[in-house]
């Protein structure tokens, strides 16, 4: 088992939620528990279980840097479309690569570029 632990919203791909699991990390797949979870108690549920947020909704930046609530880290996945099998290409590298960068930050992955934001000292 890996140490860094995931939640994966309900708008990550099935195919990126089974790569983390056959990989051997510990990954939690939202609509497995509950579908109708709001952003806040989401985000709430993924540092009280020090996981990493794996979403596909932009909202998660304005929890995190306007209202200002915590979190373990966040993995925001920005490409246009349904393009599954880029998205997944783009979070093994960021494994691969920025494993080591992903607690406490908040990481914008595009197609262009993996961008991290350190979440401390927000408040």
């Amino acid at each position: 088992m890996k140490l860094v632990r995931f939640i994966a919203d309900v708008n990550v791909e099935k195919p990126i939620v089974d790569y983390l699991s056959e990989d051997g990390y510990d990954i939690k797949w939202i609509p497995n528990y509950d579908c109708e979870i709001t952003d806040e108690n989401l985000l709430n549920l993924a540092n009280k279980e020090k996981r990493i947020l794996i979403t596909n909704d932009k909202d998660f930046g304005e929890l995190i840097f306007l209202q200002e609530k915590l979190s373990t880290g966040i993995i925001l996945i920005r490409i246009k479309g349904q393009k599954t099998k880029e998205k997944l290409s783009l979070v093994k590298k960021l494994l691969k690569n920025y494993s080591h960068k992903l607690l406490n930050h908040f990481t914008v992955i595009t197609e262009k570029k993996i961008r991290f934001i350190p979440l401390e000292g927000i408040r």
